[in-house]
């Protein structure tokens, strides 16, 4: 499936040595002003070759938006986007044309599909998040309108865990880090995993601010499930935390609860949600990125005939992909929050009426 949403719908197409990536956004309220140096800047965010953090492919990611906007504004109607490819080198995949990448998606996309794509993995490569990050910023252009905020920042690289929430600086930061006294550490230990061919894991926190009361249709479609679908649906996404996630298995009861008083919740153990439901207080979830798969070193693995080989891999990657995957995080919380939006206006019929009377 290559479609997420029910009200606020995307679907993204394209490979990443194709020629082009793109979306189409379905559900945008019309009236919306469309802002395209605010969807650049959030596809500047995300884009390769910035900096020696992340792969040296250059991409300028520029969008071009091919329909749905009229005079700045969205009109209701379907908005596409597209992304040109611009510096493929699909040359580099040539000696493992044949060879299962370990780590990658290669033998499960081939044994499902019977066809493959040997350029950078194809529609499997993290390259499709290009577009993810073009649609979410429509969906965070949508949340503006609601004062909703959502803001994103890597919390833990390799081990090496941050101790402070500092948004601000994670803006500043070459990789994102919420912490400005362990980014030195955390840069050194993805410069020397790429000086030894190898990579890194990481942890990034995705923050909501604002959300409303309400967001969430339990039961098979809560909130946390959506967003835990979101979060696991971007490459090398291994696991996700809403709330103190796994740490609440540790606490008891009266510790976990967050009590309530006429003012607020006085603790936010649960992440902003429950029963499926938004509370009102703010979202915090974790994601959890493996270590980028495609490394320099040699690995056993099989080829396409079955025969046991050597794989050696060639190319540019990112030594920790969750440094630009904070990124594309933050774009599918933005998508979750604007279909949920969307969802919730029908849950009361005085809501309908006040649309209808």
């Amino acid at each position: 499936m290559n479609s997420f949403g029910q009200r606020f719908k995307f679907t993204t197409f394209g490979e990443s040595h194709g020629k082009a990536l793109g979306c189409i956004v379905d559900g945008v309220p019309a009236g919306i002003k469309i802002d395209e140096d605010f969807i650049q800047e959030e596809m500047n965010r995300r884009k390769p070759g910035q900096n020696a953090y992340a792969t040296a492919r250059k991409e300028g990611d520029k969008v071009e938006i091919l329909s749905g906007i009229f005079e700045g504004v969205s009109t209701g109607t379907p908005i596409s986007m597209v992304i040109f490819n611009e510096n493929q080198k699909s040359k580099d995949y040539t000696n493992v044309k044949d060879l299962f990448r370990p780590g990658h998606a290669d033998f499960t996309y081939f044994n499902k599909y019977g066809v493959r794509d040997y350029r950078g993995g194809g529609r499997s490569s993290a390259r499709e998040t290009a577009a993810r990050v073009a649609a979410g910023a429509i969906a965070k252009l949508m949340l503006n309108e609601l004062n909703i905020e959502i803001q994103s920042g890597i919390c833990e690289i390799d081990g090496i865990k941050g101790s402070k929430t500092d948004f601000d600086f994670a803006k500043t930061s070459e990789i994102f880090t919420l912490d400005k006294d362990k980014e030195d550490f955390q840069k050194e230990a993805i410069l020397n995993a790429k000086s030894d061919h190898n990579s890194v894991g990481g942890v990034a926190l995705v923050n909501v601010k604002n959300c409303p009361i309400g967001l969430g249709e339990p039961l098979y479609f809560k909130l946390d499930s959506q967003i835990a679908n979101a979060m696991m649906s971007i490459n090398a996404v291994k696991a996700v935390e809403i709330g103190d996630g796994v740490e609440s298995v540790h606490e008891k009861g009266l510790d976990n609860n967050d009590e309530i008083r006429s003012s607020g919740f006085k603790t936010n153990h649960s992440g902003g949600i429950l029963g499926g439901i938004s509370n009102g207080d703010e979202i915090n979830i974790k994601v959890y990125f493996k270590p980028t798969p495609s490394i320099f070193l040699k690995q056993e693995t099989i080829d396409i005939n079955d025969n046991e080989v050597e794989c050696e891999l060639k190319g540019r990657h990112d030594p920790c992909v969750a440094i630009r995957g904070s990124v594309v995080a933050e774009s599918m919380m933005a998508l979750v929050i604007a279909d949920m939006a969307l969802l919730n206006m029908s849950s009361k019929i005085e809501n309908v009426k006040k649309v209808y009377n």
